[in-house]
């Protein structure tokens, strides 16, 4: 009954090349893994303390786009999508129309302001 003893997995030691084989993936994995830190702190370092604002971004690109609506030659003098000037004076108040004053500490206009609300 020697059946058990047998070595049915071949000779273990020829071909000892799995060893040297593994330590040399390694120690590749190891280097790139360090190439890979130093190229992402570099990255890292060039970025900015902070990022401007997305709206205040995306209101001065809308001004840009307008203002060269403008420059642009044979523009309309008022485009229809553009609003109007709100700071100069608007039609008269209705009577109906209610007014901005909710307390006594609103009712007296601080300096400089206009009685807007």
């Amino acid at each position: 009954m020697d059946i058990f003893s047998v070595n049915n997995f071949g000779d273990t030691r020829s071909g000892g090349l799995a060893g040297p084989m593994g330590l040399f993936v390694i120690v590749l994995l190891v280097i790139a893994t360090v190439l890979l830190i130093r190229n992402m702190n570099k990255r890292i370092r060039r970025l900015p303390d902070s990022f401007p604002d997305a709206e205040q971004t995306q209101r001065e690109a809308e001004i840009a786009r307008l203002n060269a609506d403008l420059e642009r030659p044979g523009a309309e003098t008022n485009p229809s999508h553009v609003d109007q000037d709100r700071s100069s004076a608007g039609p008269p108040a209705t009577k109906d129309e209610v007014k901005g004053i909710t307390t006594e500490g609103d009712a007296a206009p601080a300096k400089g302001d206009q009685g807007r609300v």
